[in-house]
């Protein structure tokens, strides 16, 4: 069953590993994607993403910058009725020997992404019935293991983003939920930690499916929700 059939959803980050996984399971499931990037056009899309509207160049921590991708994808499918908020960083380092730059850099590109997407395409997702965020945050969000102080604190911030903005939107008929993976089976995991048990890890397309059900009618209840999706980590 096609739940998501003609719902137009807005992915950032879209051309990375998670991004992409996401994209296909939705599209598959019916949806018309957009997908918000950073760098410059991808010359290869997946076939049920060759007709997804591509938005490149954005830099979605500049307020600006995010509403121009969001007016673009308005303009170019006719309005948006989800958006799945991708787009972050991960950084290992100990307080000892980092710096308060880090704990910046980490908040600029895992919450204020977050914030100015969803800012920018709050009119769109007001203007369609059920309307959808769904943010990636972390496991680390809940407890921060060694080194992972300014990860941890930068996703505990977007859950509290999640939940204001839930409480903000319950009137409008706009869900708002995060998922918290744990370790996600992408490329750059499996080189940075060629001994671990891949088969334990998080598959992307997996995690998708999770969001997709989150876009869903079947999700409308759930709102402010952070859903662990953590395989066998």
């Amino acid at each position: 069953m096609n739940t998501l059939e003609g719902r137009i959803v807005a992915i950032t980050g879209g051309f990375g590993t998670l991004g992409l996984a996401t994209a296909r399971v939705l599209a598959g499931r019916g949806a018309r994607i957009a997908l918000i990037g950073h760098g410059g056009k991808q010359d290869a899309l997946p076939a049920p993403l060759a007709d997804a509207c591509i938005v490149t160049g954005i830099d979605l921590a500049d307020a600006k910058s995010a509403q121009t991708a969001m007016d673009a994808i308005v303009e170019q499918m006719g309005g948006l009725h989800a958006l799945v908020n991708v787009a972050g960083a991960f950084t290992w380092q100990t307080i000892a020997d980092g710096g308060a730059d880090t704990w910046q850099a980490m908040f600029d590109v895992n919450v204020k992404t977050a914030l100015n997407a969803s800012k920018a395409a709050l009119a769109a997702l007001s203007a369609n019935e059920g309307g959808r965020i769904v943010n990636i945050g972390a496991l680390a969000a809940m407890k921060a293991g060694m080194g992972m102080g300014a990860y941890a604190a930068s996703k505990a911030a977007l859950l509290r983003l999640t939940e204001a903005l839930a409480e903000e939107l319950k009137d409008r008929g706009v869900t708002v939920n995060a998922v918290l993976p744990s370790i996600i089976d992408t490329p750059p995991n499996r080189r940075d930690m060629p001994d671990a048990d891949f088969s334990r890890w998080v598959k992307p397309e997996a995690l998708g499916a999770v969001i997709a059900f989150l876009l869903s009618p079947d999700a409308q209840c759930i709102t402010g929700a952070a859903i662990p999706v953590s395989g066998r980590v």
